[in-house]
């Protein structure tokens, strides 16, 4: 017994009868569904770009909003691609398979870009420069290359992000102000106190 079987001597087994319980029935485990990562929206890429690299999420959307209108299948007539307009060869060096994914021309755009900013310490108009006519017209002009539209360009996205900007400063200046109306001076209560019981003083003793 102590090996899980019972001993029995041959000459006591009388027969061996068949065994005709039917098999157990199979049961097929459950496939578990499928689980599809929900589609990220341009907004989220955004987000997700800028708080990588650092670079101001409205300098991002004006970019792209120069650069395609925010058509995610755009081409230029040069074969720029997607989002961000990213040509053949710069997508491949920055690891973009396809360029017409948001996501990955978003990511790899702020990537490029952000390398510009820090190739020119930071000076965006030479960034965006580059970025629309390239690091050696930059640095062969030392400066925005006298092309009609990467001088419109650099304007555009310049002129665009400080009226953002402008427009939160003025939105948030708004909101102190009415926040400041909305909540009364305490020295102003204890003044409208004081001459309230002042008046009442006065009433009493009839002057």
């Amino acid at each position: 017994m102590g090996n899980g079987y019972l001993d029995v001597p041959t000459a006591e087994i009388d027969r061996i009868v068949p065994d005709d319980a039917p098999p157990p029935a199979l049961t097929a485990a459950p496939i578990p569904a499928a689980t599809v990562a929900p589609v990220k929206t341009i907004d989220q890429h955004l987000s997700e770009a800028s708080q990588s690299s650092g670079i101001d999420r409205d300098f991002l959307e004006s970019v792209i909003h120069h650069e395609s209108g925010f058509n995610p299948k755009a081409v230029s007539p040069k074969g720029a691609r997607g989002l961000m307009q990213l040509m053949p060869g710069t997508a491949d060096q920055l690891g973009v398979k396809d360029s017409f994914d948001p996501g990955q021309n978003i990511q790899g755009g702020t990537a490029y870009l952000k390398q510009l900013l820090e190739l020119y310490n930071g000076d965006a108009q030479k960034a965006l420069a580059a970025y629309n006519a390239g690091p050696y017209r930059v640095q062969q002009y030392k400066g925005i290359p006298p092309y009609h539209e990467t001088q419109l360009y650099v304007a555009g996205i310049i002129r665009d992000y400080n009226r953002k900007k402008a427009a939160q400063m003025k939105a948030a200046k708004a909101s102190r102000t009415n926040s400041a109306k909305s909540v009364k001076p305490q020295s102003a209560t204890k003044k409208t106190g004081t001459a309230q019981v002042s008046s009442l003083r006065q009433a009493a003793s009839g002057n």
